[in-house]
């Protein structure tokens, strides 16, 4: 029995990617797996001392570090990961004994090229930033293996902090393919019973997510011929919309529910016009599901969404770029069908949970064997 160490960062959609990596994590009886959430809203010393209780990764990652040594305590690890890099900033010690994976859904300069949309700020210090930029370079190199969620980071990874390419494994988060797969995606059948074309919008932050987009989509000249479902965790979109003739807002539903899968089964079109993200876990869903997808080119939402292919590309914060897109989908219902069954078809070749999943374990099994043996050969001489 292998004891694995997973801490895991607890924001966003990460929350959903350590769900799913449990559940398989759960399915694999050579690991008896120690879990660390690392949460940024908590009270502790921490969250009390100036300067550390505003900083997300510093936080974050003495959070880690604590949990780390406690767990330690208890059982040594035979391996461990880290999910993602901000929360891995005081654990080259660790590294030094213990094989480690840092996975990562975007590098810090990734997220500078976005940072907008998270209200995050490039810092002004030149100084600083090099400091900064080189810790996370001495935190890149201390790991034994690095996994992204996409060639965007892995790019960075390579370009900007000098990484070994081979030391890089592009691996995705996935999804259940059974449990997302709702019958569409074989064939060019409308999913339309109410004469009108049913959109989808997924997104807690509902305005980086593209939702004020949307809306003002909606009401400019979709809602004649549309219906829309917006999921958000934004209680006050429900109040600011009520009323609004063919849309419904969802609140309080979490990931992989019986309701949210509902949501996806019922719908044709899944529009998310965000203004930044990485790889939204949300547009793997949609695509496991069947749905033609509607997005921006930000982040690596290009390797998620092919332009032409499994749905069309619009630039963020473009209401009538948003409006001719639906107009282009809704009525044509064999484009839809073929982007629907596209939709599918990548999501089984690049997004399958159980695939990419086993991938995670079994590169942390080889780190762990190739460990036993170099101690072993040093043994021997």
């Amino acid at each position: 029995m292998l004891n694995f160490g997973f801490v895991m960062e607890q924001a966003l959609g990460h929350i959903t990617h350590h769900q799913n990596l449990a559940r398989w994590v759960g399915k694999d009886a050579d690991i008896c797996p120690i879990w660390m959430p690392i949460e940024g809203n908590k009270s502790d010393i921490w969250n009390r001392l100036p300067v550390i209780r505003n900083n997300w990764s510093l936080k974050c990652s003495l959070r880690a570090r604590d949990a780390l040594k406690a767990a330690l305590r208890v059982q040594p690890l035979d391996a461990l990961f880290f999910h993602t890099q901000t929360i891995a900033l005081f654990a080259i010690p660790f590294m030094r004994h213990i094989p480690t994976v840092i996975s990562l859904d975007a590098t810090p300069l990734n997220y500078d090229t976005i940072g907008a949309g998270y209200n995050h700020k490039v810092g002004s210090n030149p100084l600083l930033e090099r400091r900064k930029f080189l810790w996370n370079q001495n935190t890149f190199n201390a790991a034994t293996a690095l996994v992204t969620f996409c060639q965007w980071a892995k790019d960075s990874l390579v370009a900007d902090y000098g990484v070994p390419a081979d030391k890089v494994t592009v691996i995705p988060p996935g999804v259940d393919m059974e449990e997302w797969h709702f019958g569409r995606g074989k064939a060019a059948c409308p999913n339309i019973t109410s004469g009108k074309v049913r959109l989808l919008f997924v997104g807690g932050d509902f305005e980086r997510k593209g939702g004020n987009t949307l809306i003002e989509a909606f009401r400019s000249g979709l809602m004649q011929n549309c219906t829309l479902d917006i999921v958000t965790q934004q209680t006050s979109v429900q109040h600011e919309l009520a009323g609004t003739e063919g849309v419904q807002v969802h609140c309080n539903l979490v990931a992989n529910s019986t309701r949210l899968k509902e949501l996806f089964a019922k719908a044709d079109i899944f529009v998310f016009p965000t203004q930044a993200d990485c790889l939204p876990h949300v547009v793997l869903e949609a695509m496991a599901a069947g749905l033609p997808i509607i997005a921006t080119d930000v982040g690596a939402l290009r390797e998620q969404v092919e332009d032409g292919v499994n749905g069309l590309i619009v630039p963020p914060s473009d209401t009538g770029a948003v409006i001719a897109a639906v107009g282009a989908l809704s009525g044509d219902e064999t484009k839809r069908g073929r982007m629907a069954a596209a939709s599918r078809r990548l999501a089984e070749e690049r997004f399958d949970a159980r695939r990419n999943y086993s991938a995670i374990l079994d590169l942390m099994k080889t780190m762990v064997t190739a460990q036993n043996k170099n101690q072993g050969l040093l043994k021997i001489r």
